[in-house]
């Protein structure tokens, strides 16, 4: 079996590297990853520059190559360019950093193992709790053993996978693995407003609350969210088709049409004169 191993946390990232030590009990592997950490950058790609790589090098050994760009250029790159031939199974991680709930929409750990399902080929994305001295290498020995199950289902062309772990479930011998769906519901972010040495001010991203959640009774069906919380290592399969099925049944008597909107159009528009400045 050929294996192409990315991420988004850089090439030099230890999860990268306690991921590439267990894979190779499954076949060859290709490590594939960005140069520099590309965290939160979601399915983005590099198009208006070019993408430069070169090899990186391990006791005089060639071990991975790094990618000046996202972990989906990476995907893209290898399977179209570096390897030899495209590999059987994509991982994308270990990840320093849960991707559950909404954060799969984020992730560039997600990202790199979307952009592999789109070349109709098994892709699993890989995440552990994030914390202190994260015992990267114990996770990736677990995940080893989820993965190759997982293969071993023959799952359909471009099957999509993620893979959460908390730090919890590594305190158990038989750690105890739920597929469950991602907590979809809606999240609220907050931002922290700081000042910099010339007195303009900037936000750094502090994190994410739902009031409206909190007044609500919990969800009856387990989610991916819950299930880390409660120590439980989960697996939901993903799919990049992003339709809403149900809506669309629901808009197929709509009638849409364009000419509703020409009343309002008729009358001359002159745009807004913008001017850009710093809230002080």
């Amino acid at each position: 079996m050929r294996i192409l191993l990315t991420n988004d946390d850089g090439v030099y990232a230890p999860g990268l590297a306690a991921m590439e030590r267990v894979l190779r009990q499954l076949g060859e592997v290709d490590v594939v990853a960005p140069l520099r950490e590309q965290s939160g950058v979601a399915h983005s790609i590099t198009f208006l520059t070019p993408l430069q790589a070169g090899k990186v090098y391990v006791n005089d050994k060639h071990w991975a190559w790094a990618v000046d760009g996202t972990p989906a250029d990476c995907v893209k790159l290898a399977i179209s360019t570096i390897l030899p031939e495209p590999p059987d199974l994509v991982i994308s991680g270990m990840n320093g950093g849960l991707n559950s709930g909404l954060n799969v929409l984020y992730s560039g750990t997600v990202g790199a193992a979307v952009e592999g399902a789109l070349y109709g080929i098994t892709s699993i994305a890989v995440s552990l709790q994030s914390t202190r001295n994260a015992p990267f290498q114990q996770a990736a020995d677990i995940a080893l053993g989820i993965i190759s199950q997982i293969w071993k289902q023959n799952t359909s062309p471009g099957s999509l996978y993620s893979i959460n772990i908390p730090i919890a479930a590594l305190q158990h011998d038989e750690p105890e693995v739920k597929v469950v769906p991602i907590n979809a519901t809606e999240c609220w972010e907050t931002y922290e407003c700081r000042t910099d040495t010339v007195g303009r001010p900037y936000y750094w991203l502090a994190g994410s609350s739902n009031p409206r959640q909190a007044k609500g009774p919990p969800p009856e069906t387990l989610t991916d969210s819950a299930a880390v919380l409660q120590g439980y290592i989960t697996v939901t399969p993903l799919s990049y088709d992003l339709t809403d099925r149900q809506r669309l049944q629901e808009m197929s008597d709509w009638q849409l049409s364009p000419q509703a909107g020409n009343a309002a159009g008729d009358a001359e528009h002159t745009g807004p004169r913008l001017r850009v400045c710093w809230r002080s």
